[in-house]
C-alpha cells in the first residue's frame, strides 16, 4: 500500500528468547485468514494483483519452526498487520 508506514523492531523477551516483528497500517486481514496465512499457495483474496499469502508466509514459518521459534501473526481489518518472529536467543 503506498504512502503506509512500516515499522521493524526487536526486543529481548526475557534472557532464552528474542522477538523481531514487523508492523504496518495496511488494509489488515480478516480474522478467518489468519491460521490459512501460512499454508503453501493460499490467498486471501484471488482477484487482487497484489496476493496476500501463498509460498512467502509459508517459508517463513518453516525456516522458524526449523529454528526451533514461532511466527505470529495479528491484524485488524482497516488498521494493518504485525508478523512477529520469535526465536532462541542461543
Amino acid at each position: 500500500m503506498p504512502n503506509t508506514t512500516v515499522w521493524v523492531a526487536a526486543r529481548a523477551m526475557g534472557r532464552d528468547r528474542i522477538a523481531v516483528a514487523v508492523a504496518d497500517e495496511g488494509d489488515g486481514i480478516p480474522a478467518n485468514h489468519l491460521p490459512r496465512l501460512t499454508e503453501r499457495f493460499y490467498r486471501v483474496d484471488a482477484a487482487r494483483s497484489r496476493q496476500l499469502g501463498g509460498t512467502g508466509l509459508a517459508i517463513v514459518k518453516h525456516v522458524v519452526n526449523r529454528h526451533r521459534g514461532r511466527l505470529d501473526i495479528q491484524s485488524t481489518p482497516g488498521k494493518g498487520s504485525t508478523f512477529t518472529v520469535v526465536l532462541p536467543a542461543a
